[in-house]
This record gives structure tokens, C-alpha cells and sequence, in this order.
């Protein structure tokens, strides 16, 4: 065991400190990679399950060849490497409004190091994915799989300008720009929204709410997260 916590890279963004640390957990005898923004713990490489299940279950949705996806939030580029996983997926666009955390991956930083930046079907990008679908988009720039994992849950945003998305304007621009038979698959860190649900119901059909367990070892049981799958028609 070294250092209790070692940080890794510290930013001043416009959304707070940007930190990145490894961290000993006595509870797996380990180290594990953090990323903080502020005051919010974004993401752990101690729980990537929902990160694998959010691209794993979306792209099991897709009615034909899911070749073009799109990930908002590259995070630790768990939910990346599950959809570049898929032999069908030619193409994985990754948008990120942090540049730092981009620059990570491709300094090898993180604990899948590199091996983003050196795939040549993903595409790091920096940039707003709330403003992604903002102007129309062609046919033929369309995605078949749209994976989003941002903010903690369509109720706790990481920043106020993201709750123009959760609304029905923006989840209609977000299918304008999703390929016939495509799918739209999103993470909360809470359990189904009934609310959302009914909203994405109004833009979406065959909307589900999917909750996935996984083990935790900091509390000795486990926990849950949701994944919502919707299809584009």
C-alpha cells in the first residue's frame, strides 16, 4: 500500500476543481481512480458496472446494425469500451465538455490508459453534448445509439443549463437526430423516475426503466442504478 490518496492531475474549470486521484480502499485491499468535480463524486473505477451495462443494454436494443454511436460523458471510458466491444459498432463519437478529462486519456492516466485515444473507431471530442442536436442534423449524420452518462439523474444535474435537455424540446431534438430503429439509453444513479418515464414515453416508444444491481464493497451488500432504454420508433 502507498499513499492513502495520490492526486493525480488537479484543474480549474468552469464548472469547479477538476481532480483526479487514486485512492487505497481498505475494502478491497486496492487502489481505485477517482474523478471530483467540485464537490461531486463523478466517477470510481470501483463501479463501472452500470458505466459496461448502459452501453452493453442499448446497443442489445438496436433494431438493425448499430454501426454510428454517440456517448455523452467520457468519464473513465468504461460505457466507450463496452460499445467498441460490439464488432457491429464502425464508429463511437465520445463528447466531453471537460477537455482535461479527454487529455487524461490520451496521456494514459486513467486505469484503460491509452487504449481510447489508439482505437481507431473512437473519436474524442470536447465539446457540449446538451447542445449536440441544437441545430438539425442530415440522415446520413445520424446515430444509431445514443448512450448518455453525465449527470447523476434527470434530477440532480451537474450543472443548471443541463435541465433544458430533460424537458420535452430537448429529448424531441436528441430523436430528431437518432437514426430510424435506433435507440436512446441513459444512466441515473437513482431508481425509475416516473416523471422522466412519462416524458420519454411522449417522445420515445417501448420506454423501460432497467435496474441493475451490483455488488458493493464498501458496504458489504449491494447496490442499484437505472438504465433507460427507449426506441426511437
Amino acid at each position: 500500500m502507498g499513499r492513502l490518496i495520490e492526486e493525480l492531475d488537479y484543474r480549474e474549470t468552469a464548472m469547479g476543481p477538476l481532480i483526479l486521484r487514486r485512492r487505497w480502499v481498505a475494502a478491497i485491499d486496492a487502489d481505485v481512480v477517482e474523478v471530483i468535480l467540485g464537490d461531486e463524486h463523478l466517477m470510481s473505477s470501483l463501479f463501472t458496472v452500470g458505466e459496461t451495462e448502459l452501453a452493453t443494454r442499448g446497443l442489445a436494443a438496436a433494431k438493425d446494425r448499430p454501426s454510428r454511436v454517440l456517448v455523452g460523458g467520457l468519464g473513465l471510458g468504461y460505457t466507450a469500451r463496452a460499445a467498441l466491444a460490439d464488432p457491429r459498432v464502425t464508429s463511437v463519437e465520445v463528447v466531453d465538455a471537460l477537455a482535461p478529462v479527454i487529455e487524461w486519456h490520451e496521456a494514459g492516466l486513467v486505469p484503460l490508459g491509452e487504449s481510447l485515444g489508439q482505437e481507431p473507431r473512437c473519436h474524442l471530442k470536447h465539446g457540449d453534448f446538451f447542445g449536440w442536436f441544437d441545430a438539425p442534423r442530415a440522415p446520413e449524420d445520424r446515430y444509431d445509439v445514443v448512450l448518455l452518462d453525465i449527470d447523476h439523474s434527470p434530477r440532480a444535474l451537474l450543472h443548471p443549463d443541463h435541465a433544458r435537455f430533460y424537458a420535452d424540446a430537448g429529448l424531441r431534438r436528441l430523436r430528431d437526430g437518432v437514426a430510424d430503429g435506433g435507440v436512446f439509453a441513459m444512466w441515473s444513479d437513482e431508481g425509475p423516475d416516473a416523471d422522466f418515464i412519462a416524458l420519454l414515453e411522449a417522445v420515445f416508444v417501448n420506454v423501460r426503466a432497467e435496474v441493475v444491481a451490483f455488488d458493493n464493497p464498501l458496504t458489504g451488500g449491494a447496490s442499484t442504478c437505472t438504465i433507460y432504454v427507449c426506441d426511437r420508433d
